[in-house]
């Protein structure tokens, strides 16, 4: 057994599996990532305030592409509704990294749900966003 599947504090993917293409077309299509949150220390783990529009890092084992325009849906602590946003991969931590969990980082989109999103994981995370304490990006 991994540290990470004993650590409470540690946010796992529900999912990131998603065709890659719009029906038969072979237009490019966003990837599908979801994201459960618990509590307040693995949100303050995933958030990315540092960039434009804030993000949330996603662990993943997936490979993706800087740039690369992907669909989170996020729950959060015990909310019922899921936040559905769409947003890029501004952040890459790749497989075999020693002590950091591979995954992606999405920067929110500057549109409604972007923009709510960011104001909702601010306002849950209150003082704690001026923490020094590591995140699993920095």
């Amino acid at each position: 057994m991994s540290a990470d599947s004993r650590d409470p504090l540690v946010t796992r993917p529900i999912s990131d599996a998603a065709p890659r293409t719009l029906g038969g077309s072979g237009m490019p299509r966003p990837g599908v990532v979801s994201l459960a949150i618990k509590d307040q220390a693995g949100l303050y783990a995933a958030y990315m305030p540092f960039l434009k529009n804030g993000g949330i890092f996603v662990p993943s084992n997936r490979p993706y592409r800087l740039g690369e325009e992907v669909f989170l849906v996020l729950s959060l602590f015990d909310r019922p509704n899921k936040y559905q946003v769409a947003g890029r991969v501004a952040w890459i931590t790749p497989v075999g990294l020693a002590n950091k969990t591979p995954g992606i980082g999405v920067q929110l989109g500057d549109d409604d749900q972007g923009r709510a999103l960011r104001r909702t994981v601010e306002e849950l995370l209150g003082k704690t966003l001026a923490s020094q304490r590591p995140t699993q990006t920095l």
